[in-house]
């Protein structure tokens, strides 16, 4: 049965086959108890399988939105049934003042900042550079790499030494798709920003690592895909499906404890086989 085509930025609650976040299947075993932390893009897809990990594990959490309500409330439904705080956060992070207001909302909920998850990203889908619009780039690059810039800039006077900033690049970074152009290079400046970031950081004692998901099943992919590719995601991957947003969060688990006391600058890859070197 075929995925319905969705608009951009899509919703969980239209899709078809529903990813699995781990609403079923995380246990937490208490890797981050008493810390705070901001998801952006964390209504639904790998921000939402993130959300609910932290809470398992202890975190409360700012889940930080465009405006997918229905998907935002489910994701803070799961959370709260954890016991945890949840805080939901609507807007457009392609707005600096918008980035500002959720930190600061989440200063003012949970008193300082422990763990800055930015995850928030667009892409759109296009076969030729003529149907890329100087908007459209624009707009790609502000919410994919301009809002973590800013989000971090905010975040800074309230976090910490043992704080950890986790940002989501993509296998795009070490492998651009042509017809993802915009969002694979905002893919690659994550990477480079991560990277420098974790050196400019490092005295402070905060730690800054990225994911590099692959192909990964969440609203994104209908809502902004034809279906045709919609139908083929994930099958060439060495494992020869699409991932689910439940195997990504644990690397976001691991990258917020303070088990990962030593990482920075890494790029860990969850990518269903497909190297990243």
């Amino acid at each position: 049965m075929s995925e319905p085509q969705q608009q951009p930025p899509g919703l969980l609650t239209a899709m078809r086959t529903k990813p699995d976040h781990g609403e079923d299947s995380y246990r937490g075993s208490g890797r981050l108890v008493g810390k705070k932390a901001i998801i952006t893009g964390g209504d639904s897809g790998i921000g939402r399988a993130v959300a609910i990990a932290f809470a398992r594990e202890g975190a409360d959490v700012l889940i930080a939105y465009l405006s997918e309500d229905e998907d935002a409330r489910d994701t803070a439904r799961l959370v709260e049934e954890t016991g945890r705080r949840a805080v939901l956060v609507a807007g457009d992070l392609a707005d600096r003042g918008q980035c500002e207001q959720v930190v600061a909302t989440a200063v003012d909920a949970f008193g300082d900042i422990d763990v800055l998850v930015n995850n928030a990203a667009f892409q759109m889908t296009h076969e030729t550079i003529e149907e890329i619009t100087d908007e459209e780039w624009t707009r790609t690059f502000d919410i994919n790499i301009t809002a973590m810039f800013r989000l971090v800039k905010a975040a800074m006077p309230h976090m910490g030494a043992g704080g950890s900033i986790i940002n989501t690049s993509s296998i795009n970074s070490d492998m651009p798709r042509p017809t993802l152009l915009p969002y694979a290079t905002t893919k690659g400046a994550i990477a480079n920003f991560t990277a420098g970031l974790a050196q400019l950081l490092g005295d402070r004692g905060i730690r800054v690592n990225a994911v590099a998901p692959g192909p990964i099943w969440t609203p994104l992919i209908p809502s902004t895909m034809p279906p045709v590719q919609v139908e083929e995601f994930g099958k060439n991957s060495p494992l020869g499906r699409p991932g689910q947003p439940a195997e990504v969060a644990p690397a976001y688990v691991l990258l917020a404890s303070d088990e990962a006391s030593y990482m920075s600058g890494a790029l860990i890859p969850v990518t269903g086989g497909k190297p990243i070197l």
